[in-house]
């Protein structure tokens, strides 16, 4: 994927959908947090939403993107809104890495783990199958989208680069 003129970051909570030919949408350095990737291939369209927690719940809701729960059906109604068709979204998704120590693992710690799993159960319950993802480990994440053709490139803090 080349570098763009027209990148939009994605920040924390955000859904931004995009149809412009040479649009990347960006979500920069992903530890915990997870990139929601939809992209239409008939019209051409993609969204991105930073999913920053798993649950909505008991939570006042300013942003749509921070959980897994609301941003899965956000991202299709923005989709939607911009042409794109529930029926023909490919998924992506990539994150969700354990950023303290093994020993750590437990409770808030394990929140990478916890918003993948949310993510993949919301996805589920909205009836959609994720295509491809990068998720887990121990290394964060950089994650770029071409709003045209849908690809989705990974790069991440260990100096690794590739596409899913």
């Amino acid at each position: 994927m080349s570098a763009p003129d027209n990148t939009s970051v994605v920040g924390l909570g955000e859904i931004r959908v995009s149809k412009g030919a040479d649009d990347v949408l960006v979500c920069l350095g992903l530890g915990s947090c997870v990139a929601l990737c939809y992209h239409d291939p008939v019209a051409k369209v993609s969204g991105m939403a930073h999913i920053v927690l798993p649950s909505s719940e008991g939570r006042t809701l300013t942003a749509p993107g921070k959980f897994a729960d609301t941003a899965v059906p956000a991202l299709v109604e923005a989709m939607t809104k911009a042409g794109g068709l529930k029926s023909r979204l490919q998924v992506r998704i990539a994150g969700g890495a354990q950023m303290t120590m093994a020993s750590e693992a437990s409770g808030i710690f394990s929140i990478g783990i916890s918003n993948i799993e949310a993510t993949k159960s919301a996805l589920r319950r909205a009836g959609l199958r994720v295509a491809a993802e990068d998720t887990g480990g121990s290394a964060g994440r950089t994650v770029r989208l071409a709003a045209r053709s849908g690809e989705v490139v990974v790069n991440t803090s260990m100096s690794s680069t590739h596409s899913l």
